[in-house]
């Protein structure tokens, strides 16, 4: 039953992306500039809480969480959009 479903969303994912007319190179690179946007947008919400904590457990677990969050995506983000090749 699952390998149905997942035919099912790649035959869905390759029609809409054939009507759109868009590459998935450009998807991935829109995609790797999101997760990017959204590491940097975590490790400054980090920042924010480090500087506005007094110090409790509930806030160290929230900057460790939110921390590690934004570093990951970061990384991924940067990643994707730097091993994706232009095809201009």
């Amino acid at each position: 039953m699952q390998a149905g479903a997942d035919t099912l969303v790649t035959n869905l994912f390759f029609t809409v992306r054939k009507k759109l007319k868009i590459k998935t190179m450009n998807i991935k690179r829109i995609f790797g500039a999101l997760l990017t946007v959204l590491g940097i947008s975590g490790l400054i919400y980090t920042a924010v809480l480090f500087v506005n904590t007094s110090g409790g457990t509930h806030n160290i677990k929230a900057l460790v969480i939110y921390g590690i969050l934004g570093f990951v995506f970061f990384i991924a983000g940067i990643g994707l959009v730097k091993t994706v090749k232009d095809e201009a």
